[in-house]
Order: C-alpha cells, then structure tokens, then sequence
C-alpha cells in the first residue's frame, strides 16, 4: 500500500538493499535489523534503522488512492486493518483511535525500554542519522519518566517486549465491529504479501461468509478456493479504477 506513496519496498533482501545500500555493504537484512535485540545491544544501530524510516514516513504524501478510501468511508461504515507502522492512513484522514487497527503497532509511537510503567507516547525529534554508517547520534529517544532508552511502538521480529496497549483495544473493537456485521461485508485487501500473512488471514475471515474479497497485489494476487477476486495491479491506479468503474451504481 505505500510504495506508491514512495516508500520503499522491504520484500526481498535486495529490495531492502536498494534502498539501504549501507545495510548491504553490512550484510543485515530487514528481519536482522527489525529485531528489538539491538535496542539493547547497539542502541545506535537500532535508531539508524527506525529514526530514519520514523523521518522517512513523516515526510511521506499519501497516493491517490488513499483518498478513493476515504471517500468510501464517508458513503459507508468502513473500517482499516493495516500491518503497516508508517501512519499514512491516518495522514489521509482516518481516525487513529476508531478506524485504523495497526496490528503490529505504529512507527509514530514509543515505549520505554526498561518497562517502567510510563504509557505509551508520540514520537518527538528524530534522532540525527549518519547516513554513511546509518547510526544515529545522541542523543537518543528517552523515556520521560525514567530517562530509559525509548524504542518504537512496534511488533518486531521474535519481539517479547512490545506493549500493546496502544493498538489492542483498537483491534478488540475491530473484531466486535465484523462479528456484528459479518454477513455484509465487502473486504478489499492491498499490497498484503504471504511471507508475514497477517493481513491476508484476517481479509480471509473477515470475507468468509460474504466471499466479497478483492486482493490487490502486484506479485501474489491468487485467491484460495474461488472466494473473491484478485487483481495484479498497483495499489493507487486499482483503486482509482475500481472508482470510477462503481460510479454508475451508487445511488443518486
């Protein structure tokens, strides 16, 4: 859903390496680098990564077709449930605390390392980043309350230190939300790859009674067992055309 918006695309390791030559020349791949384990190891390494991703996506417009979304919401009940951690959908004007479900948690948020009790917070400045190495300098993102190392709010790999106190009960009310509407629902997935299937088998359940799935994707659009329909195409350009090709049947 964000590469349109300009972000890179992490699937793959020479995906991950064009976009980051310096991880390259290191050898690290995005799974070693998403790993909570530096934070405590190599605190410089580790906000290298996130500060500049944190920068990256705070800079980023979202496409086109975030807007045919929110359009969509405002003709229906809509609801999103996205693995992504860059924010885009609420910078496209989705509520964060009612519409969005950010399964692994968001880039935009931090916690304290040493689990000190302070509540989930927003991100302040970006660490400054030494683009050659991809370290950053301190000083680093702290904890206000204790002065402990911060790290982002995010569900990384082999990750047992996140909290989930931001994002669960967004997702409890998610799950309410399509039980109590389960045999009306359209579900149209995006750019939801197999490698990490979350969003996939949530589109799955979510769509099982209906079988109204649309899958978006321009490497793996196949669709199980016949319910639904996938497209392999852009994010942007197949929402704009998908758009214009129900205009002649919303009611006037």
């Amino acid at each position: 859903m964000g590469v349109d918006s300009g972000l890179p695309d992490f699937r793959g390791t020479e995906g991950f390496w064009r976009a980051y030559p310096p991880y390259a020349r290191l050898g690290l791949r995005f799974e070693e680098l998403a790993d909570p384990v530096h934070f405590a190891d190599d605190p410089a390494l580790a906000w290298g990564f996130y500060g500049h991703r944190l920068a990256l996506y705070r800079r980023t417009v979202p496409h086109a077709g975030f807007a045919v979304l929110r359009r969509w919401a405002d003709r229906m009940p809509v609801r999103v449930f996205t693995s992504n951690v860059d924010g885009q959908f609420q910078v496209a004007g989705f509520s964060a605390s009612h519409d969005v479900a950010e399964v692994h948690g968001s880039i935009h948020h931090l916690q304290c390392l040493a689990g000190c009790g302070q509540e989930i917070w927003p991100a302040g400045p970006v660490p400054e980043i030494d683009e050659e190495t991809m370290r950053a300098r301190e000083p680093l993102p702290s904890c206000p309350a204790c002065g402990a190392l911060a790290r982002p709010n995010i569900l990384m790999f082999g990750d047992w230190e996140w909290d989930p106190a931001r994002s669960g009960p967004v997702l409890q009310n998610l799950h309410e939300w399509i039980r109590a509407h389960r045999r009306e629902l359209a579900v149209v997935e995006i750019g939801a790859g197999t490698a990490v299937p979350t969003v996939r088998r949530e589109a799955e359940l979510a769509s099982a009674a209906t079988g109204a799935l649309v899958r978006i994707n321009v490497r793996e659009p196949q669709v199980r067992h016949g319910r639904g329909v996938g497209i392999p195409a852009p994010a942007a350009a197949t929402l704009q055309a998908l758009d214009r090709a129900v205009d002649g049947f919303r009611e006037p």
